[in-house]
């Protein structure tokens, strides 16, 4: 069987010979093979042969083929149109548990949860004519999801979802943050879940005046308090630090006491492995087809992951297993000649205050900055980026050259990626080095073409890192670099940021939450700690251990390692390993 796809914003029909067309063979005997359609070409999958002349005749890089198992066809679930995105399998909610989705960007999760949840009807596989959901319904028959989908459209079950993308929902939900959870609180325990989230504080804040974190709190917050059989969460831990995000784990975890469902898409596998009891895992190829695996408790199948083989269904979906790092890397050859420093800065904003230490970064170095939302690091950075001016204190004087990506990106980039990648790089664009370090580690070759304002969270965060890794600078600044991406994403962009820093000897400051992330970036990390929206203090660079350790042990949490893959996990609160590293003092590299 196979899967024709085109992408409708490279297709330009306008702009080439449609060579895609004349040169297909099977034109000569079958006229419907490959077609001029209103969005673009539309190939007819029944007839194609899956030569790959069409694919090597476009000079958009708009068309691929792929080939799947015929088995397959049996377990279709919904496909979004001729020539699009086709989603296989679906997972089953357990009673009691929580249910997590583990996959690349692109690859169905969002589609999964959106069906479960009924929000999107599945075609199983036939978009020109879909069935009722009576016929959806009985082509389940016999299966464990048969009773899920019978009691969620016949309205004997309810559910809550809360969606991947929340600064959206100040466009579509207006008030005061109160206003909004009281309106929402239909098990009346809103007093006990703001308190757990810490959202007491934003209570008489309008909504679209909210940051990433505390949107993110509040639509958790807004989900948890609805009375429902299941709830749904993508991407819970976007934007949110890791104290954060463990405290959204367990008022998750706190739905289960009612003997409640929970469905969860999340990237951040510490977050994930804490936070739930199964694992789906979904692979393929991103925008082209997903398919759900067979559930795996928690370890396993984030084990599966990393690995990129599932040993129950004989299927790799990767080449290579993701590494992780058993111990901090060593700095090589002594210290790094100093290339900026600064002496110790003020600046205030009613009512909150930043205080950070003097320190110095050297050339070639990477310094990740750590600490909750909300007490002076995105302020940190631009102060260094010039944006704003300290009260007192100062960086040292020289002709530096900055680029900053901001953390959020709404209406900062604009064009196609290629018009934006070409004016920011120069005459870099056309060098080999560049499509090498920049273009193929990040992932940026197949979007191009398209326009930034379509981009989706994850394409538009590449973009941007891009971008900013293209300027010429002698000091990279980037806010939240893994919002929205992928595991394998978070670490192609650490890398990227890794070896340009060392390749030029430039230097960079990372904000990152991602502890897994923070840890493969960083040479040196600077803590921030104080009283979110109050009062920031941020120190001087430490190396990797003593600023691991100092920025656990202000959040309680210690970490361990897989004995098989080496990934860090969350040590369960008051186990016996938490208890053990707290009183030695190890929170993290053990």
């Amino acid at each position: 069987m196979r899967i024709a796809v085109i992408d409708r914003e490279k297709c330009r029909t306008d702009r080439c010979d449609t060579e895609c067309i004349r040169f297909c063979p099977m034109v000569r005997t079958r006229r419907e093979a490959i077609r001029l359609d209103p969005e673009g070409i539309y190939i007819a999958e029944s007839i194609c042969s899956g030569c790959g002349i069409c694919i090597r005749k476009c000079p958009f890089d708009a068309l691929r083929i792929v080939n799947l198992p015929d088995e397959l066809e049996s377990e279709h679930i919904h496909r979004f149109g001729p020539n699009q995105f086709t989603l296989y399998r679906l997972p089953v909610p357990r009673q009691g548990a929580v249910v997590g989705l583990l996959g690349r960007n692109g690859i169905g999760k969002s589609t999964v949860l959106r069906i479960l949840a009924g929000d999107l009807d599945p075609n199983l596989g036939n978009h020109e004519n879909p069935p009722d959901r009576e016929a959806i319904v009985e082509s389940f028959a016999g299966l464990p999801i048969h009773d899920y989908l019978e009691g969620l459209y016949s309205g004997g079950m309810r559910v809550v979802y809360k969606p991947q993308y929340v600064d959206r929902i100040p466009k579509l939900v207006k008030g005061t943050v109160q206003e909004v959870l009281e309106a929402r609180d239909e098990r009346g325990v809103l007093d006990e879940i703001a308190s757990d989230l810490e959202i007491d504080p934003l209570f008489d804040r309008e909504l679209d005046i909210l940051s990433g974190g505390e949107l993110q709190r509040v639509a958790i917050g807004a989900a948890v308090c609805r009375d429902a059989q299941v709830y749904f969460f993508d991407e819970p831990s976007s934007h949110l630090d890791i104290y954060q995000r463990v405290k959204v784990a367990r008022v998750i975890r706190g739905l289960l006491k009612e003997g409640r469902n929970v469905v969860a898409a999340e990237h951040d596998l510490a977050v994930l492995d804490y936070l739930s009891d199964d694992v789906f895992v979904i692979y393929g190829d991103p925008d082209v087809y997903g398919i759900v695996s067979n559930v795996h408790g928690v370890r396993e199948g984030i084990n599966i992951y990393i690995r990129g083989y599932i040993p129950d269904e004989n299927v790799r979906f990767r080449e290579a297993p993701i590494v992780f790092h058993v111990k901090p890397p060593t700095p090589s050859g002594g210290k790094a000649r100093p290339l900026l420093g600064w002496t110790e800065i003020k600046k205030s904003y009613d009512p909150f205050r930043l205080v950070v230490e003097a320190g110095e970064i050297g050339i070639g170095e990477v310094i990740g900055v750590l600490g909750m939302n909300g007490i002076g690091k995105t302020t940190f950075m631009r102060l260094l980026a010039g944006v704003e001016e300290p009260e007192s204190g100062s960086v040292t004087e020289g002709d530096f050259k900055v680029s900053y990506k901001p953390q959020y990106l709404t209406g900062t980039i604009e064009g196609s990626v290629e018009e934006v990648l070409r004016r920011v790089a120069g005459e870099k664009y056309l060098e080999s080095w560049f499509s090498a370090e920049v273009v193929e580690p990040l992932h940026v070759k197949s979007l191009l073409d398209r326009d930034v304002s379509i981009l989706s969270g994850g394409e538009l965060q590449r973009v941007a890192i891009a971008e900013c890794l293209s300027r010429e600078a002698d000091i990279y600044l980037i806010d939240e670099p893994s919002a929205y991406l992928d595991v394998e994403e978070r670490l192609a962009v650490a890398r990227a940021i890794r070896r340009i820093t060392k390749m030029n000897g430039v230097t960079a400051f990372v904000v990152e939450h991602d502890i897994v992330a923070q840890d493969f970036i960083a040479d040196r990390l600077m803590v921030f700690s104080g009283e979110a929206g109050l009062e920031g203090r941020g120190g001087t660079p430490l190396s990797l251990k003593d600023g691991m350790n100092v920025f656990l042990k202000e959040m309680e949490i210690t970490f361990r390692r897989d004995q098989d893959t080496k990934r860090p996990r969350v040590n369960k609160e008051g186990s016996r390993l938490d208890r053990e590293q707290k009183r030695t003092g190890r929170y993290y590299y053990v």
